[in-house]
């Protein structure tokens, strides 16, 4: 397993957020972030991307050791060629992309009616986009962004039959889809190919309950589980840090239209779920982040730095862990 950085959990301090007033940054000043914070490689906006040279973003990550990957949106196939075809270019190892439907907390409540439609034709288009990922050797993984669930996640990748399509697992977003957190990792190890290192405080509130970014380490995700996990599955994969957005996630799983287009699930799945919510779910506290209290952007920059340092930190001391034990097994 690979350990390195995206864009997202620092929108302002990196320039993506389009309040903040700064230059976005350039892949290369990304790589050169990545390497200060001792991490193996980064996760670069398609868009941003392709503003800039790409052989030079090549030879510079082949001179650090650095792994790339892509974040490109969508599932119109010829959109999803072209950044398949432009991450061969720069020796990229994946491309995620995001398909939405639901609104961020898992809310399908507007497609009623439409999300299996919605499905088939995601499908249709990434069976076509497939075939050049086989062609370029580079990875297609769709990610799990508060919309689709396990269940989808599994039947689009197994309907496939491609060792290129996969998954892109974001660790915070199990809980969005009302799955418990282990349980979806394990479901889906087999299949992903990238994975976001996201955490999250949970409140309660009164349709059930928010879900509040946090620094790795400080929140709800068990981190040493989802390494023994893919030590096993998948111990190739890529693993990138990526705090949560600025902006609270209801999921309102107290509600009964919530579960609006979801597909049937057991009562031992909702019991897991509950049960992990009563562990880990703070009643009471000011869940807002400085961008929800209209604070500046130097204070939201402060506070995502604050946030980044926090979560390397505790990233360091764990692969450290991990690693140690590891070769204490092998040994």
């Amino acid at each position: 397993m690979r350990y390195g950085l995206t864009v997202y959990g620092t929108t302002y301090g990196m320039g993506i957020h389009p309040q903040s007033g700064i230059k976005p940054i350039t892949p290369i000043e990304l790589m050169d972030i990545t390497e200060s914070y001792g991490l193996e490689g980064i996760e670069i906006p398609y868009p941003i991307l392709k503003e800039h040279d790409l052989d030079e973003v090549a030879d510079y990550a082949r001179s650090k050791g650095m792994f790339v990957n892509i974040a490109a949106s969508g599932y119109d196939p010829e959109s999803l060629k072209e950044a398949l075809l432009l991450a061969k270019r720069v020796g990229a190892v994946t491309v995620r992309t995001v398909v939405g439907g639901a609104k961020f907390g898992g809310d399908r409540r507007h497609m009623a009616g439409t999300w299996k439609p919605f499905l088939d034709h995601i499908l249709t288009s990434f069976q076509v986009v497939a075939e050049t990922a086989e062609q370029t050797g580079v990875n297609l993984a769709v990610e799990n962004h508060q919309d689709l669930a396990s269940e989808e996640l599994l039947w689009l990748c197994e309907t496939i039959g491609s060792d290129r399509f996969g998954i892109n697992l974001d660790t915070g977003n199990p809980l969005a889809t009302a799955e418990e957190p282990n349980d979806f990792f394990r479901r889906v190890a087999p299949y992903v190919k990238n994975v976001h290192l996201k955490d999250y405080y949970m409140y309660w509130y009164e349709e059930g309950y928010r879900l509040v970014r946090s620094p790795l380490g400080q929140g709800v995700i068990d981190f040493p589980e989802l390494l023994r996990i893919f030590s096993v599955a998948a111990p190739q994969v890529t693993m990138s840090v990526e705090h949560g957005a600025l902006e609270a996630r209801n999921v309102r799983v107290l509600e009964e239209d919530y579960w609006t287009e979801y597909p049937e699930r057991s009562a031992r799945q909702l019991t897991r779920l509950l049960r992990y919510v009563h562990d880990h779910a703070k009643a009471t506290g000011d869940w807002r982040t400085p961008f929800e209290k209209g604070e500046s952007p130097a204070a939201i920059v402060t506070y995502e730095q604050s946030q980044m340092n926090t979560a390397l930190a505790y990233l360091k001391t764990l692969i450290r862990e991990f690693r140690d034990h590891e070769n204490l097994v092998k040994s």
